[in-house]
């Protein structure tokens, strides 16, 4: 394997991994917070929903750009 290929695969792996991470981190802080939004007020659910939905948005682009990532690079 050239050295070249292992920068464009691991700048794949960086591209998924990372945006992974922080959803992860972003959803464990809004959990809680919408369960107990939820718990006194059930009519926000539209809201909560979409806040729960934003971050899974940025993982998914992740995936995207590694694609992207290994189209260019001929991996």
């Amino acid at each position: 394997m050239e050295i070249g290929m292992l920068g464009v695969y691991l700048s794949a792996a960086l591209a998924v991994g990372i945006p992974a991470l922080a959803t992860g981190w972003a959803q464990s802080r809004i959990g809680p917070a919408a369960a107990a939004t939820l718990a006194e007020k059930p009519d926000l659910t539209v809201i909560v929903v979409l806040l729960i939905a934003i971050p899974e948005t940025v993982a998914i682009l992740g995936f995207v750009i590694a694609v992207l990532i290994l189209m260019q690079g001929g991996g």
